[in-house]
């Protein structure tokens, strides 16, 4: 593809793998995201994988901003607001912990430098558990380890996109005092937030005066897209602008502005679009695997993998404890399956080739980026569910704590 966009009869062959994994995957109880990544390898050992590559651009500006607002829509906000205060530490200092500590373990032993060390750290600390989310509505489990799980990753990869930004500044010489540092971090990030509250609130006004279906979901679309690409114009965070805009509308849209016959409607329009979107990134995941690069690339990426685990272990258990005798406190089981749940997808992919060329490490980096982000698809992805069972997390049949609290009946997200 290569800076041009994919062309329709590729486009139309994705869609058509992307349904026969879909039916497969369910037939067979594999989730979804490891059938499409074993598709996209395959693909690429045929003429059609030669036409398939990811570019920074195709996933932050094309398959990102769905995949983060259908994700914002689901959540509630008075049961996200009683777990804030924990999901910040985890999204804060658990993100830098974990950064951190791959950022020192690829300095020591690769030999990267500092900044592509850096680099990576930040990157590799996205994650994007689509395939636990799925495995959650499949096998039915409490809604709280639901928000817990979803909410953590958005906030997660949103830090991420930001300390990445301030990063992006300090590679083009940028001021790296203190006091720079803070300012800068406080206009991407709430800078971001302001920018999709603001452009959320505008379309919600403009949805109130309608009550066609169509023009309901046309305005969530300009949303989810509008916020993110003016924050990105601002060098602000799309990310969190995404995700402040899709939070607003998933509930104060939802609570007037959006009729109520229409609302399933535009639930449902996100939920394809996010499987669109999860589908061309897990099938081009599938296809890089493939490369002759990549594969030499395998001993310093299992370095990378094992460092990842262990950032992410970093930044779960310990911080939890902290909140062992308040009302967020977690059990052990929650906390093993965030950190075994928190795998690496689009945003760390869209991160890595986004690198700035003058980082020595570049080509290193997006190698062992898209390996990592291959075993936690494939490896935790496929153990998940076991794992779940194992920990006795199941619930039964109209179990009420598998229900989202005070949710009307047309929203939960959980069957």
């Amino acid at each position: 593809m290569a800076g041009s966009p994919i062309d329709f009869p590729v486009l139309g062959l994705l869609l058509f793998v992307a349904t026969l994994v879909a039916m497969l995957t369910r037939r067979i109880g594999m989730p979804y995201a490891v059938g499409l990544v074993f598709a996209g390898f395959g693909l690429a050992l045929t003429p059609v994988g030669a036409k398939l590559e990811l570019t920074p651009a195709l996933i932050m500006e094309v398959f990102l901003p769905p995949l983060i607002f259908e994700a914002a829509i689901q959540i509630r906000w008075r049961p996200f607001r009683r777990e804030l205060p924990l999901l910040l530490v985890l999204v804060t200092v658990g993100v830098m912990l974990a950064a951190a500590l791959v950022a020192v373990g690829m300095y020591y032993y690769a030999g990267w430098g500092w900044l592509g060390a850096a680099f990576f750290g930040v990157l590799i600390a996205a994650t994007d558990p689509v395939s636990v989310i799925a495995a959650f509505k499949e096998l039915r489990v409490d809604y709280r380890l639901h928000l817990l799980v979803e909410s953590e990753s958005l906030l997660n990869d949103g830090v991420a996109a930001v300390l990445f930004a301030l990063l992006l500044g300090i590679a083009g010489g940028a001021e790296v005092g203190p006091t720079a540092i803070g300012f800068s971090l406080v206009k991407i990030a709430f800078g971001g937030i302001a920018c999709g509250l603001a452009v959320a609130g505008l379309l919600l006004l403009l949805a109130g005066r309608t009550r066609d279906k169509l023009i309901e979901i046309s305005l969530t679309m300009l949303a989810a897209y509008g916020s993110f690409l003016l924050a990105e114009y601002f060098h602000m965070s799309g990310v969190l602008a995404t995700l402040a805009a899709g939070i607003l509308i998933g509930n104060q849209g939802m609570a007037g502005s959006i009729t109520r016959q229409n609302r399933g409607a535009v639930l449902d329009f996100w939920e394809f679009a996010a499987f669109l979107a999860n589908s061309f990134v897990f099938i081009l995941i599938g296809s890089a695997e493939a490369s002759p690069a990549l594969i030499a690339a395998i001993p310093l990426a299992i370095v990378a993998t094992l460092l990842s685990l262990g950032g992410r272990a970093v930044a779960i258990y310990p911080l939890s404890l902290a909140f062992a005798r308040t009302k967020q406190a977690i059990s052990w089981p929650y906390k093993h399956v965030l950190f075994w749940g928190g795998l690496r997808g689009a945003l760390a992919l869209a991160l890595a080739l986004a690198l700035p060329a003058n980082i020595p490490e570049r080509g290193t980096i997006i190698a062992a980026a898209f390996l990592v982000v291959a075993f936690s698809i494939v490896v935790q992805g496929l153990t998940m569910p076991v794992l779940i069972r194992r920990l006795g997390l199941l619930r039964e049949e109209g179990d009420p704590a598998c229900d989202e609290p005070g949710a009307p009946a047309l929203e939960p997200r959980i069957p």
